[in-house]
């Protein structure tokens, strides 16, 4: 059995579910032998809780001192890119998380500087686009895979709905998919020049990616040549700014600076099939995942969170001790659907076993390169028809 090293760059939330994961692989003799993180005290106390043995200052110690099969990309999205490349030169492949790289400013800009409110979104996706294709340029010098860890594509419900389109529903002709909550829990979201972008690279991320992989499924099922994005209308908005709105007096977490708490996309794909995707961090009663498909034969509605398996009441916030219930709930409360297994019907631990088995076998995994910059040009595409208020092809190369 081919044994996989794994290196972990983050300590944080992403960084501890996919440690797990990764220990829940089955077929492949995987083993966690780094971490490194920004913090000296969240990677120390993170190799002592996972085991792990070996704990390095920062990513360029870990590559140069390790024999490592992939590193595992957990952190920020201003530090995609940066790290992805040096994992390339390193010809250590790597997981990235959710988005690939986003526009998080440029030299002479200052870290607090609001750029979301004052950076045309045309000049950032431009500059984006430029580094997807050198990002490309740097993996396909160096021959690495690139896994792009989109929870979305390896959730069972997604799984089940491919299946049902190949097994003959008909093309898919119109979907609709959203990924809401109360906002987020990370610092670093509420500036552009950290994040990339708001709600709409944030969180809308998971459903564009969901419904983008699954019009490529459909198209290698059919004509052996994936369907991709042609063209989108968008909006996007502050909804924690609108008058009426009062801090003091809400139940939602998130406290954006100039990044968007909305957004709504319209994706016209080269078929002709549409897809509406919206996210937001103004929804309340924790994460709200779904995505519907209808079918020239058949429709198909995907329900990951949150779903009727458990339905729990309490009376107050102690009800049930320190069980968990589900992620970002306002309170505990109440009637609450409580998720047997959230990682599992997430998709979590499917992602890490595909790309362990990726990194042993040689092979692509199903969630890749070409999804991770597809998603990026369509909502920075999303972004520019938002601020200006037209149509807006989505730059494909």
């Amino acid at each position: 059995m081919k044994q996989v090293r794994v290196g972990i760059v983050g300590a944080g939330f992403a960084a501890d579910f996919h440690t797990l994961a990764f220990r829940e692989v089955s077929g492949v003799d995987v083993e966690v032998v780094a971490v490194t993180s920004q913090s000296e005290a969240s990677r120390t106390a993170f190799a002592a809780r996972h085991g792990i043995p070996r704990v390095y200052s920062d990513i360029q110690h870990m590559l140069a001192d390790e024999r490592l099969d992939v590193v595992d990309l957990c952190v920020p999205t201003y530090v995609h890119a940066e790290y992805v490349v040096q994992a390339a030169q390193a010809g250590v492949n790597v997981i990235v998380e959710k988005p690939l790289t986003g526009y998080c400013g440029e030299m002479g800009q200052e870290d607090d500087e609001l750029i979301g409110d004052s950076v045309p979104k045309a000049h950032m996706m431009d500059w984006v686009l430029d580094q997807c294709r050198y990002i490309e340029m740097e993996l396909q010098h160096s021959g690495i895979k690139l896994m792009y860890a989109e929870n979305w594509v390896y959730a069972p419900a997604l799984q089940k709905a491919r299946r049902l389109v190949e097994g003959g529903s008909g093309p898919i002709m119109r979907m609709v998919a959203e990924e809401s909550h109360s906002g987020s829990h990370a610092s670093y979201a509420k500036y552009w020049s950290r994040a990339g972008g708001g709600s709409l690279l944030r969180t809308g991320s998971h459903p564009v990616g969901g419904v983008l992989y699954l019009k490529q499924a459909e198209g290698m099922a059919r004509g052996g040549k994936p369907i991709r994005p042609k063209n989108v209308v968008a909006e996007v908005g502050h909804l924690m700014k609108m008058k009426g709105f009062s801090r003091a007096d809400t139940a939602l977490t998130g406290n954006l600076a100039d990044c968007e708490d909305f957004g709504s996309i319209l994706i016209t794909f080269e078929d002709g099939s549409v897809a509406q995707v919206t996210s937001s961090d103004v929804v309340l009663g924790g994460i709200y995942n779904y995505v519907k498909l209808f079918c020239s034969r058949g429709r198909i509605e995907a329900n990951m969170n949150p779903n009727n398996q458990v339905m729990v009441y309490g009376p107050d916030e102690q009800a049930f001790g320190e069980e968990y219930i589900a992620e970002k709930l306002s309170t505990r409360a109440g009637w609450n659907f409580a998720s047997p297994d959230e990682h599992w019907a997430s998709g979590y631990p499917h992602e890490i076993q595909d790309f362990a088995e990726c990194v042993a076998e040689g092979r692509e995994p199903l969630s890749g390169w070409t999804l991770a910059r597809d998603v990026v040009a369509v909502i920075y595409a999303a972004y520019v028809s938002a601020e200006e208020g037209r149509r807006v092809e989505v730059p494909l190369s």
